[in-house]
């Protein structure tokens, strides 16, 4: 008889959704540690925690993708350390031609973006 030789990739296949079956079990019974983890963002420096209070759960969702986890900068310019009062006009009226436009963010929740965003350094 010939071996057959797909047999070790279903083999390989079953090992690996075995694997991802026990890990999601293992995953499941630490969720509050797992979610306690990501509460205390930090950037790369250890610098400034990211907390909720601190306008730092709606700087993660909005801010990062454009201007870098750290804030130093990426597809869009350094905003860290920028003035509060700036950064609630662009946040409320944003800039002509970039993807900052105009009503992001209002209020409470630009002016609490802004305070964490200008105490960075």
């Amino acid at each position: 008889m010939k071996n057959n030789p797909i047999i070790p990739y279903i083999l390989i296949m079953a090992f690996g959704i075995g694997l991802i079956f026990f890990m999601s079990l293992e995953g499941a019974g630490n969720e509050k540690e797992i979610a306690s983890h990501g509460e205390e963002a930090t950037t790369e420096e250890g610098g400034a925690t990211a907390d909720a209070g601190a306008g730092g759960e709606e700087l993660v969702s909005t801010c990062i993708g454009c201007h870098g986890g750290d804030l130093t900068g990426g597809m869009g310019p350094k905003i860290a350390g920028l003035d509060a009062e700036h950064i609630v006009d662009v946040l409320e009226n944003g800039i002509e031609g970039t993807p900052m436009t105009p009503g992001l963010k209002t209020g409470a929740e630009a002016q609490a973006i802004a305070d964490y965003i200008s105490s960075l350094k």
